[in-house]
């Protein structure tokens, strides 16, 4: 198999990769939801058995400690997170329990998550994960047109299996976490159903082309939400109190949602190898001034056979086909402020 073929079945068949290294932390307890409601940026409360919402923990100056999927499984909340940010947020979420009837769990080293992408991903998933006795059938149909973070319980051979849905790359996808045991059975069986393996950098690539911020590498504690686009999928506007919430709303109702720096695509043509994280982005037309912005992730496209990236630039300097050049060292590559995602994608949403 060729380095591209991976790639190739995501985006015309099927590929999966393994992504048990982040965090998968779960809250029990009467007050589970109420608890990461006074926390979290997005309606916890408001999830009902089998959904799920993507969402942020913020500083109280409305920085990004962390992003996450949470996911209602009946008598608890998966918390999925970046592997970085596991342990201390563990003890972070431990560290405010007071009265609140809430228990935090580390589920990390206990289960497995691997997430299968592609247009033929929701007849694998159905066709490997039987319901559960009590539950109806996976099918595959239900599974393609069920919106992001939905949930369902179910078996693999032994072995409880969680299904989410995820259009982390644009297309159809399903994260399936199960007991660890159960990982090298379910990656076999995903590959004889006819998945491709993918490596993480190529699954980053794919990412990347759906426009998808990741958190550290687009995302940090430097970040307000709202440079990074995700308030859309990230934020209620409607619920009660979280942390950083005093923040969010001066931004976003007296400062009319404008923030100095936002989240740009960037398109650099033939510029190989792709720039740095951190390479600096000036006006295509004051090469020689101060920086304007930074390349956070760029990496080559096969599918546009040019170098795409994602990176930070000032307000006025956002639009798409803003002209700029990625400097460093003594390269000038242009590069020009496109719209997200990078290619016409079925399940992508823009970016956020």
């Amino acid at each position: 198999m060729t380095a591209l073929e991976p790639y190739r079945a995501a985006r015309h068949g099927a590929a999966f990769v393994d992504l048990s290294a982040r965090g998968r932390l779960v809250l029990t307890g009467a007050d589970r939801a109420s608890y990461l409601q006074g926390l979290l940026t997005n309606d916890i409360e408001a999830l009902q058995p089998g959904e799920g919402c993507y969402s942020a923990y913020l500083t109280p100056q409305g920085r990004m400690i962390a992003d996450m999927a949470v996911v209602d499984l009946g008598g608890e909340l998966l918390l999925d997170v970046d592997a970085g940010v596991t342990e201390s947020l563990l003890e972070r979420l431990r560290e405010f329990v007071f009265t609140e009837d809430v228990t935090v769990a580390d589920r990390t080293a206990a289960w497995t998550a691997l997430a299968v992408h592609g247009p033929e991903a929701a007849g694998i998933a159905a066709s490997l994960v039987r319901p559960a006795e009590d539950g109806a059938p996976l099918g595959a149909d239900a599974l393609g047109q069920s919106p992001e973070y939905r949930q369902w319980s179910g078996r693999f051979g032994d072995a409880p299996v969680t299904v989410v849905r995820s259009d982390e790359i644009g297309e159809v996808g399903f994260v399936l976490y199960a007991d660890a045991a159960a990982a090298r059975p379910l990656a076999r069986a995903l590959a004889e159903a006819g998945a491709a393996e993918l490596d993480a950098e190529t699954f980053a690539l794919l990412r990347l082309e759906a426009g998808r911020p990741a958190f550290p590498a687009d995302m940090n504690e430097s970040t307000i939400p709202l440079e990074a686009g995700i308030e859309s999928r990230a934020i209620s506007e409607t619920k009660g109190c979280y942390v950083g919430q005093e923040v969010i709303v001066r931004i976003l109702h007296r400062g009319q949602g404008r923030v100095a720096r936002r989240l740009v695509g960037l398109r650099l043509g033939d510029g190989d190898p792709p720039p740095g994280a951190g390479t600096p982005l000036r006006r295509a037309d004051e090469p020689e001034a101060e920086p304007v912005g930074a390349v956070t992730t760029a990496r080559r496209s096969p599918a546009l056979g040019e170098t795409i990236a994602l990176g930070y630039v000032k307000r006025e300097l956002a639009a798409a086909g803003t002209k700029l050049v990625a400097t460093g060292g003594n390269r000038r590559l242009p590069a020009v402020v496109a719209e997200r995602p990078f290619l016409p994608l079925p399940a992508a949403d823009g970016g956020g």
